[in-house]
């Protein structure tokens, strides 16, 4: 893909640029989640801590541009700034799906099948079927989730599925929560291994299987958005701190003692000192 880097001669700048990102509009009128304020593209959202905000119709952190009301200190990201009106998917081929914002819906996301979530402003931003009135999927889900991802005990990908597998030859059982689950909603299978895990539980192999305390927060696309390694100066520690995803290595959060694993955190490279993301915020 082309892209243009910074020609700075002394390569102390890494900054670099999809061709298509150069050609961003500069503003957005009647953005679907706020429809009554222009939204400005920043190079960064310098007014919130260390650039990192949360989308208001993904609800996932970012660090990259930003699409932005100041006056309402509203902020979407790039792709979610340009969300379409409709789209296929494999989840349902056969017809087209519409976006829609609106909080009466009631129904399980035919993916991962959690009732719906709402945002900041109380709505729902989801994709639907016109035709089969029970068709409905979250946007994140219909956008963001990945087509394969691997399992620390399984050496091969598990491959995002829609539909029953061809000749199986039994029920479908979670390989996380052990439940039974209906094979026309969205799960993971490896083929070889004939295994299959629920969308919904697929961030639990990314993590400890015994640790449920935030996976209904974080998703398998969490970070999707994040570009980490950034060095930040902080008055709690004499070091650089770099800004990085946690690893089971990192330990617990020298601010609030909580573990460090999976999370946005700042850490030393020169000692063990490691903090969360929003410990340093505070």
């Amino acid at each position: 893909m082309p892209f243009y880097k910074c020609a700075n001669e002394d390569e102390s700048c890494n900054f670099t640029l999809h061709e298509w990102c150069t050609r961003l509009p500069t503003s957005i009128e009647n953005h679907p989640g706020h429809p009554q304020h222009t939204l400005v593209l920043l190079p960064n959202a310098s007014h919130v801590f260390f650039s990192v905000f949360k989308c208001e119709v993904c609800d996932l952190p970012c660090n990259g541009f930003d699409y932005c009301c100041l006056q309402c200190n509203y902020n979407v990201d790039i792709s979610c700034g340009f969300i379409p009106e409709k789209i296929t998917h494999k989840a349902h081929p056969n017809h087209l799906l519409s976006r829609v914002e609106t909080s009466s819906l009631h129904k399980e996301c035919r993916m991962c099948r959690q009732v719906n979530y709402y945002d900041a402003r109380g709505s729902i931003l989801a994709f639907c079927c016109s035709i089969c009135d029970d068709f409905w999927i979250h946007s994140s889900c219909a956008l963001l989730l990945p087509e394969t991802i691997m399992h620390k005990y399984d050496k091969h990908p598990m491959s995002l599925s829609y539909f029953p597998i061809e000749n199986h030859k039994s029920e479908y059982f979670c390989e996380i929560c052990e439940r039974e689950f209906n094979p026309h909603c969205s799960f993971y299978h490896c083929h070889k291994c004939v295994q299959s895990v629920h969308s919904a539980c697929a961030p639990l192999i990314l993590r400890s299987e015994t640790d449920t305390q935030y996976w209904y927060e974080n998703s398998i696309y969490m970070f999707v958005n994040v570009k980490f390694g950034n060095i930040h100066e902080t008055p709690v520690h004499p070091h650089p701190l770099v800004f990085a995803q946690g690893i089971a290595d990192d330990g617990d959060c020298s601010n609030c003692s909580r573990y460090l694993r999976y999370r946005m955190i700042f850490k030393c490279l020169r000692c063990k000192y490691a903090i969360h993301y929003e410990c340093c915020k505070r």
